[in-house]
């Protein structure tokens, strides 16, 4: 079977490598459900393409790969019952898993602005590049939702608490600070992208990878593990930001500050997602409680 894509997922294949190259740029490659399909059909494709021994995906356009999910069609089906929300997360959540078990490499590039739904196409692969220019995050809890498509198992296993900082905040990070929580592997200069392409059609992923990959810029993050590590660990939400207001750092009480404007509902659930799917073995498992925490939040009030 030769996958044929569609105007928002273009297929081509060079040498031994598939490219995916998402093509809403305007929307900033969003994810709809249209789009979730046309990524599966090719991995199915080229799963069984003994020509293809390497996939890789990426956005067009300058500001990233993915800026999640349509929010604007999810809220507007909301109001309508949500039954095409839940069959799109249902697909959706499938593929993050399908990505995570894939049995070839499977090369995320990782450029611009990865957030939401495209943290889901990328941060389940096997070889996954950051550049300088990468603004990683899961931003729901800004719209009154909870981290999905396999986020809450990602940040469950990041170190200390970073992954509860980043899942209550939503708040973006670079390259390094993505490695350092387990949601990227590689930094490579965004103006080595092009030769990494062209290397990935003729050289295995890992050393086409290899050769182009250097150390990242410093994040921020390993400077804030003190107080981040000394106030997640609070039971609730509430006393989460009474730590933080009470630390004394300049930072903390700002990221208080940060938190009290968001969706307390979405915060609380949040916490609670995380902190079971910490307990959770498999990403499997972890899809299924985000799939059922993501139906009961389209009932609620605070979905923007």
């Amino acid at each position: 079977m030769v996958p044929t894509g569609t105007a928002d997922v273009l297929l081509r294949t060079e040498g031994r490598a598939g490219f995916l190259t998402l093509n809403r740029p305007r929307a900033i490659n969003a994810l709809t459900h249209a789009m979730v399909l046309a990524v599966d059909e090719a991995l199915t494709a080229w799963e069984h393409d003994p020509d293809v021994t390497t996939v890789v995906i990426g956005g067009a356009g300058e500001r990233g790969l993915c800026a999640g999910g349509d929010i604007r069609a999810i809220h507007d089906d909301a109001r309508d019952g949500g039954s095409a929300s839940a069959a799109f997360w249902r697909d959706e959540y499938r593929l993050n898993a399908r990505i995570a078990r894939y049995p070839k490499p499977y090369v995320a590039l990782m450029d611009g602005i990865v957030m939401g739904g495209g943290v889901g196409l990328s941060a389940h692969g096997s070889v996954r590049v950051v550049t300088e220019r990468s603004r990683v995050a899961m931003p729901e809890t800004g719209i009154g939702f909870v981290p999905d498509v396999g986020g809450t198992y990602l940040l469950g296993r990041a170190p200390g608490e970073l992954g509860t900082h980043l899942a209550l905040t939503g708040a973006p990070v670079g390259a390094a600070d993505a490695i350092l929580t387990g949601l990227a592997d590689h930094f490579v200069p965004s103006t080595e992208l092009p030769s990494l392409v062209r290397d990935l059609t003729r050289l295995p992923a890992d050393e086409a990878v290899a050769r182009h990959s250097a150390a990242a810029p410093p994040g921020v993050l390993p400077a804030q593990r003190d107080w981040i590590d000394a106030c997640y660990p609070a039971e609730s939400v509430e006393d989460i930001v009474r730590r933080l207001l009470d630390s004394g750092v300049p930072a903390a009480k700002e990221t208080a500050t940060t938190l009290l404007t968001k969706s307390p509902t979405a915060l609380k659930a949040t916490l609670a997602t995380l902190r079971r799917a910490r307990t959770l073995a498999t990403l499997e498992e972890v899809l299924d409680l985000e799939f059922r925490v993501s139906c009961g939040s389209l009932t609620g009030p605070d979905l923007v």
